[in-house]
């Protein structure tokens, strides 16, 4: 009888955790899970502030032009995009802020976008870009920055 009960603890012990075995298999297949799907979703986060990017800029380049039908012109580049926040001097006809906050608008990587007006490619009134991840510092149309048209 005291055998019995002596082995029944123990069967009943035995079920009740996992070995270290079993506990190294899932460590093993939960990295290798990681280390196949990580790199992928890294990769489509990149993508997202790409795109991110490129909407920020249409969507200040529309604010641009509502700014330019209030007071006939861009704003130049000394006034930079602060225009569409605070009236610049000498400036009449302002119907701002025609953005929300207090702050200038950062691209996803957190750095300012870069305005120029008048532009310096052909066929267009002003330059809005960003550096893109790396925040490259050139000019518009360069590898690696991310620009109005």
């Amino acid at each position: 009888m005291l055998r019995r009960a002596t082995r029944m603890r123990k069967e009943d012990r035995a079920g009740n955790g996992f070995t270290l075995l079993e506990l190294l298999v899932v460590i093993v297949i939960i990295g290798l899970l990681i280390g196949l799907v990580a790199p992928a979703v890294l990769r489509e986060l990149g993508g997202a502030r790409l795109s991110i990017a490129r909407q920020s800029i249409e969507r200040l380049g529309s604010v641009l032009d509502l700014y330019k039908l209030d007071v006939g012109s861009y704003p130049s580049t000394d006034q930079g995009l602060a225009a569409l926040l605070e009236k610049p001097e000498g400036v009449e006809n302002w119907n701002g802020p025609y953005l929300k906050g207090d702050k200038q608008p950062l691209d996803p990587w957190n750095h300012p976008f870069r305005y120029q007006s008048p532009s310096i490619r052909q066929g267009l009134e002003y330059d809005l870009c960003s550096g893109g991840p790396n925040n490259v510092q050139g000019t518009p149309g360069e590898a690696g920055m991310i620009c109005n048209r």
